[in-house]
């Protein structure tokens, strides 16, 4: 073998890897990003709009549009039908091929982080599941979500090495002050809700650059890993005043 070949094989073969891991992120950026793009094009002609309702076909892994619901209005009641596919008469029925169209591509990679928001719908007969709109301000919802038990919550600490971006501790108070971490106390949907948004942050690059930060020096990690640039700090914004 010609002296060098192997040095070289081996270089080429980490900057395969590296180029794969980059397509990865970025296909699942603009998974996400599809997804924002045709929440806010349904949130403007229906901005009660919450999930949009689909059938899957796992063998071909098409989607079928089936219409968008809103919130659930009460603990005992369902997801109110806002337009059902076939109604021309709604203007969402405009929308209803780019809708369709959109959702296929969001979820057409299996690792696209747009499928943490994705469940079966058990109201509906049949192959019904429903994809949750992401919110205008992913960070708002975090906050909503974390104070929901941790009122005093200044910023979170979350770790991308776990499902993608999973909240490990909160810090209360000041974001910087590392002596007042706690362990979170929310259950474990509330722990499912906050992991696929936080995880959502990670895999959008401009959400990343403008709401990650590194962890204050001396932070330990609360179950003993190595504290990389994948655990980031993820300062709150204040509350709304009422």
């Amino acid at each position: 073998m010609t002296p060098g070949i192997p040095n070289q094989l081996d270089d080429l073969a980490r900057r395969r890897e590296d180029l794969f891991a980059e397509l990865r992120r970025i296909r699942k950026a603009h998974c996400l990003a599809v997804l924002d793009h045709i929440t806010a094009k349904v949130r403007r002609v229906c901005p009660q709009a919450a999930y949009i309702e689909f059938a899957y076909q796992g063998e071909t892994r098409d989607v079928g549009l089936r219409g968008v619901l809103g919130e659930q209005g009460s603990p005992l009641g369902g997801l109110p039908w806002l337009w059902e596919s076939g109604d021309e008469e709604h203007a969402l029925a405009e929308l209803a091929v780019e809708i369709e169209a959109d959702v296929q591509t969001s979820l057409e990679p299996y690792d696209s982080p747009a499928w943490a928001t994705v469940r079966r719908n058990a109201a509906s007969e049949g192959n019904g599941w429903l994809i949750e709109l992401p919110p205008s301000d992913r960070v708002a919802r975090i906050a909503q979500l974390v104070r929901a038990t941790h009122p005093e919550a200044g910023a979170v600490v979350v770790d991308r090495r776990h499902a993608g971006g999973r909240v490990i501790e909160v810090i209360e108070g000041a974001a910087g002050v590392i002596g007042r971490c706690t362990r979170p106390r929310w259950t474990r949907e509330g722990d499912y809700a906050l992991t696929r948004w936080v995880a959502q942050i990670f895999a959008i690059p401009v959400l990343a650059e403008r709401h990650l930060r590194p962890v204050p020096g001396g932070y330990a990690h609360p179950y003993g890993s190595s504290v990389t640039t994948l655990v980031r700090l993820l300062p709150l914004p204040l509350p709304p005043i009422t």
